[in-house]
């Protein structure tokens, strides 16, 4: 006897089935879900006011430089100064063993004093022998002898007096100076060493306050900056704001003060520098180590801006996406749809980018939500607030808010 196998059909009901996504459903839906359109934040493109920036790779550099070098021989006897620290113009930094300075000096000095008692009784033997022309024993052969014997001996006097004065500077030179006001480095030579006018630097000083920047660009960058500012002042339309290798915005502005002029042949550059101020930071000792914020010889990112800020078509950088054939933009258009949009930058912020073709002022653009977003859908849009506006010329960057609890 056969037995059939029975078969159990469960039936589900269609109510389970749709909410279970496994019933056909538009394009949108079966993407985001029944919830309805995928909510964004859009932002409307109008004008606002923007600065101009460029940016490029600098070195800072001190604006003075000295290599302090003996004038004279001698033994180290002092040094007055820590390493590291930042000294005065004029304070003294090494002292040299005066005694043989001293002792030349001195027996100089007794040369003039002895040419000078020659020189005053060569003088008064001229006048005695002058007097003598109105008498029977005056003769015209003595007043020559004593007026040449006078003559040399004032120009002994001369040659004896120079020697002194050379003798003063080597003995001033035993005492080496600062030339200038900055920050000295490390010393090459221990006290007690002998050092020559051939023994190389003993120490460098590098000015502190201010600082140049400089920093190479392109021939077509600068014929662009050239163009874009002659009009508005040159340099002077010009400002120059560093970040610093950490990413931080310094809060001191530069201005342009120099460009070469000639272009460097290997890499087609011009190069432009800047002068900027680097004050003590707030807080910090003269004799502390690291307290400026600039340091000669470091590389910064430097950002040329405009003075005053331009009126430009502007969206957020968050809105603006990128591929293989530029910039594009998600528009949402009055049917709440989105359309894919190619645009062209212009000059642009680190929060703002400048639309300079492909958008109209009051058009919808997706700022916020960007990846819940095709070309074509429905979307539901809210407006988001956008980045501020660029601040007034010279005001630093503001600090960033306070994180809440």
């Amino acid at each position: 006897m056969r037995l059939r196998p029975t078969f159990s059909v469960r039936i589900v009901p269609l109510a389970l089935l749709a909410a279970m996504g496994w019933l056909a459903a538009t394009p949108a839906q079966a993407q985001f879900g029944p919830g309805g359109p995928p909510a964004v934040g859009v932002v409307t493109v109008r004008q606002r006011p923007m600065v101009e920036s460029s940016e490029f790779v600098g070195r800072v550099l001190a604006t003075d430089r000295v290599d302090l070098v003996a004038r004279v021989t001698g033994f180290i006897q002092e040094r007055l100064f820590t390493e590291g620290s930042e000294v005065d113009k004029g304070e003294l930094l090494y002292r040299l063993e005066r005694a043989p300075f001293e002792a030349d000096l001195a027996a100089k000095q007794a040369a003039v004093a002895q040419t000078e008692a020659l020189l005053k009784n060569a003088t008064i033997q001229l006048n005695r022998a002058r007097s003598l022309m109105n008498s029977p024993a005056g003769l015209v052969s003595a007043v020559d002898t004593a007026e040449a014997q006078r003559a040399s001996y004032a120009a002994q006097l001369q040659a004896n007096q120079a020697q002194a004065r050379a003798s003063q500077i080597n003995l001033d030179y035993t005492e080496i100076r600062a030339p200038i006001a900055g920050k000295i480095g490390r010393t090459a030579l221990a006290v007690g060493n002998v050092v020559t006018p051939a023994s190389g630097p003993l120490a460098t000083i590098v000015s502190q306050d201010p600082m140049y920047v400089v920093f190479p660009i392109s021939v077509r960058a600068a014929l662009e900056l050239r163009n874009r500012y002659a009009g508005k002042g040159g340099f002077a339309a010009v400002q120059v704001r560093l970040r610093l290798p950490d990413g931080r915005v310094y809060d001191q502005i530069g201005k342009l003060d120099y460009a070469d002029p000639s272009v460097a042949q290997g890499t087609d550059t011009l190069t432009l520098r800047a002068r900027i101020p680097n004050p003590l930071r707030k807080g910090a000792r003269a004799d502390e180590v690291g307290n400026r914020e600039l340091l000669d010889g470091e590389f910064v990112t430097v950002m040329l801006e405009g003075v005053t800020p331009v009126q430009a078509l502007a969206i957020p950088r968050a809105a603006v996406l990128s591929d293989q054939q530029g910039s594009y933009v998600y528009v949402v258009g009055a049917d709440k749809k989105v359309s894919q949009r190619r645009i062209e930058l212009g000059q642009s912020t680190p929060e703002l980018a400048m639309v300079t073709k492909g958008l109209k002022e009051g058009e919808s653009v997706v700022a916020d939500g960007i990846q819940r977003v095709r070309p074509g859908i429905e979307v539901n849009p809210a407006p988001v607030d956008a980045p501020p506006a660029a601040p007034a010329p010279g005001t630093p960057p503001a600090a960033a808010p306070a994180k809440r609890n």
